[in-house]
């Protein structure tokens, strides 16, 4: 009986998903009956290719994290980083803390913490671009699924995808009234608490409600002199809420989505003097719940966002159908911090001791006011014969403002320097796909975007932490380009999918004005990227298995790249000449028996700086193992990129059994990430660790009526590994540490 609720649910959650999205429940039904089979996986839907589509059979290296999975990576109250080496070659790391993620795909990304800073990982949550890293910080809540989308995605997703993109698609309304409500309780007092319901308003109009509320107390003590404080940092209330209507006719269906949230916290710990000089170790007294900062008090973060989307759908003749998507997204933040991390100052007449620094850093950054418009416009045609296209419109206008401020710490905060930026960003693009059958075993894709940007910016500086004065500066960059993409999916038997891709594409060009501590408003040109992969995926041992595997290579000319901190103590863009990257990535799942499921993936990702003339300041204290030029800056020919790990693994293990009434669970996993280098240049202090973090979660679960009940406990990073994660490169050997034990439990209600 209770297999049976369970198949249903899914059923239900699973139909109304690809009706929204335009697939005819008869098609799931029939690939339901497959799956129905004992011991056998389900098949993962995707919509890597904005078609639904059975994700063995999609020529793209695509990854879906779903499920009993995703549930137990992101209980503990935890923001979107939670997903970093849960998928290959997906990093994610974050100077913010709960918001302004930075995603790595493949050792692509972008360290840049100024508030403009574009991504070469995409972020789509229901089919609408987060393209502001503010906005990449939404809370995780009521989501079907997650998909990772790897290699350039520009074809399709527009023109900051060169690495890959993260597709978020939440639970979508439907006819059955349906929902859940979910409460735990865990370390430092940390309460999460989450819900949704949803079911039919009329015959043809359904709505969903779904909720979010996480909150942790402060805990973490100042130490310093003179500045003590018990609790002063470390907890964070966050609310967040999303509403949708869908409507169903014969031939149209219309999905109205409204979001919000609503973050009042504490920016992530800076710890000076964490890092011991001359190794990549914490110092001996190290403590995770204490600081020794002089400005801790002041020490704030508010996030607020809100934004609608309307998808609209006409299925015409059955032979195609017209989508509309219009999307608004809004967001504001402050976010001020001792940067240092420390107390005292080598020459600001304070007294110096176990916090001390070469000098202050009190520093704050904000949005007030940011609006994102976006519209596409695509028609695509039903898989009605052998030739089969999708072609579409798009555009994307963005007007931010941001404010950088300095604040004096030895005069009580006050505020000592100031910039205003304002980036007004106008894209658009035209694109087409087509799939063409040749027979009953080969599929080809090809694809085709001319994308067309520009940027106008303005930075306007009226105070000076460093004396130098008002400044006022205008650019503007803009470039068009023309990605493409072609593929071929070979059937090599029915259980075995073997495909080979090639693509290329672009990231805009981009420009960085935080000039409190300098006068160059510097711009980077375009980076492209032309990637070579091909893989195979697989159904083994009857179904009771799958195994996915890439290899890739590819080649980025002018890569963008951000010189953060060192001597310069300031953020400037350059290009690379070319970087290489390549490596492996291992994908599978496994039915062991009925009681026992599996999964493990692995990646290997080597990436190059190619650049002989590249060459950047490097950091005070550090011990620097790169080759100093004449000009005493570190020449990065030869290195990696920064956050990008070589070695990249997870695994799980799922047990079940029959109790009683009910089943007893239990699931395990362990992450594993290796060495990363935190910044452009090589050195000792800031190479960061390899880290491996274990999981556990246990539980009952049992069915009464139309209720299913679900209790259980759990612990994130079981073994309390802590280690650097980050760091600030411009004062003394400051770093940012990895979150700590946490123990939990969750009570949970699903109802039907």
């Amino acid at each position: 009986m209770k297999a049976i609720k369970k198949t249903a649910i899914a059923t239900i959650i699973n139909a109304a998903f690809l009706s929204a999205a335009g697939t005819s429940v008869s098609t799931l039904a029939a690939e339901e009956e497959t799956a129905k089979k004992n011991n056998q996986l389900e098949v993962i839907q995707v919509t890597a290719r904005k078609r639904v589509e059975n994700a063995q059979e999609v020529p793209v290296a695509v990854s879906a994290l779903q499920g009993d999975n995703l549930d137990a990576y992101s209980s503990a109250g935890m923001d979107i980083r939670f997903m970093s080496a849960k998928i290959p070659s997906l990093s994610i790391e974050s100077s913010f803390g709960r918001s302004f993620p930075r995603f790595y795909v493949r050792g692509l990304g972008n360290t840049d913490f100024d508030l403009n800073a574009s991504q070469p990982v995409s972020l789509v949550v229901d089919e609408v671009v987060q393209e502001n890293a503010i906005l990449k910080g939404f809370p995780v809540f009521d989501v079907e699924r997650v998909e990772v989308l790897r290699g350039p995605q520009g074809t399709l997703f527009g023109r900051n995808t060169p690495a890959g993109l993260v597709k978020f698609d939440t639970v979508k309304p439907s006819q059955e009234f349906e929902g859940y409500g979910a409460v735990s309780y865990g370390s430092r007092g940390a309460v999460d608490t989450e819900g949704a319901v949803g079911g039919a308003l009329t015959d043809r109009l359904s709505a969903r409600v779904s909720l979010l509320w996480q909150d942790k107390d402060d805990y973490i003590d100042n130490q310093a002199p003179g500045f003590e404080a018990k609790d002063e940092q470390g907890g964070y209330t966050e609310k967040a809420a999303r509403i949708q209507f869908l409507y169903e006719g014969d031939d149209f269906t219309a999905l109205l989505n409204y979001h919000t949230r609503d973050l009042d916290g504490s920016p992530i710990a800076f710890r000076a003097n964490v890092i011991e000089s001359g190794s990549n170790d914490l110092v001996d007294n190290y403590e995770h719940d204490v600081v020794y900062q002089d400005a801790a008090s002041r020490s704030t973060q508010q996030v607020e966002s809100e934004g609608a989307s309307l998808k609209l759908e006409w299925d015409i003749s059955d032979e195609y159908t017209i989508t509309s998507i219009s999307g608004w997204e809004s967001a504001e933040i402050y976010s001020r911090a001792d940067i240092d991390g420390g107390w005292g100052c080598g020459f600001c007449l304070q007294e110096n001791g176990p916090g001390d620094v070469p000098f202050e850093s009190e520093s704050a950054d904000g949005i007030p006011e940011q609006d994102q418009l976006t519209q596409e416009l695509r028609l695509a045609s039903n898989f009605s014969g052998d030739f089969n296209y999708q072609v579409g419109l798009f555009y994307f206008d963005e007007e931010l403002t941001i404010e950088n401020f300095s604040y004096s710490t030895p005069d009580s905060g006050a505020l000592n320097g100031y910039v205003q930026q304002q980036q007004d960003t106008t894209a658009w693009a035209i694109f087409g796909s087509v799939d063409y059958i040749f027979s009953d075993k080969l599929k080809v894709t090809a694809g085709l975007r001319y994308s067309d940007d520009e940027k106008d910016f303005v930075a306007d500086r009226t105070i000076s932490p460093i004396g130098g004065g008002a400044l006022y500066v205008e650019r503007s960059v803009s470039d068009s380009h023309v990605s493409w993409d072609l593929s071929a999916n070979y059937k090599v038997n029915d259980d075995v999918n073997w495909y080979s891709r090639v693509a290329n594409t672009f990231r805009a060009p981009s420009l960085q004005g935080r000039i409190l501590f300098g006068d160059d408003v510097t711009t980077a040109d375009s980076e492209t990227v032309t990637s070579f992969e091909t893989g195979i995926k697989s159904d083994v041992l009857d179904g009771q298995g799958r195994v996915n595997a890439t290899v890739f290579y590819y080649t980025m000319d002018d890569q963008q790249l951000t010189a953060v901190g060192g001597g310069a103590n300031f953020n400037r863009l350059v290009n690379a000449d070319k970087t290489t990257g390549y490596g492996f990535e291992l994908d599978t799942e496994w039915v062991l028996s009925d009681e026992f499921n599996a999964t493990f993936n692995l990646s290997y990702n080597k990436t190059e700086i190619k650049d002989n003339d590249l060459a950047v300041a490097a950091c005070f204290q550090c011990t620097v193992t790169d080759p100093i030029n004449d000009s005493g800056l570190a020449v990065l020919d030869g290195n990696s990129l920064p956050h990008a790990p070589e070695w990249i693994s997870n695994f799980t293990l799922r047990y079940t059994k029959e109790l009683e009434d009910g089943n007893f669970f239990a699931l395990g996993d362990i992450s594993y990430r290796s060495e990363i280098n935190m910044f452009l240049y090589d050195s000792v202090e800031f190479e960061g660790k390899a880290l491996t973090e274990v999981g556990l979660r246990a539980g009952y679960e049992w069915a009464e009526g139309d209720y299913e009940y679900q209790v259980s406990a759990f612990v994130r990073n079981l073994f309390d590994e802590q280690q650097a994660i980050g760091a600030v490169d411009f004062n003394n050997n400051t770093g940012i540490v990895n979150e700590e034990r946490y123990i939990g439990a969750e009570f949970k209600v699903n109802f039907f």
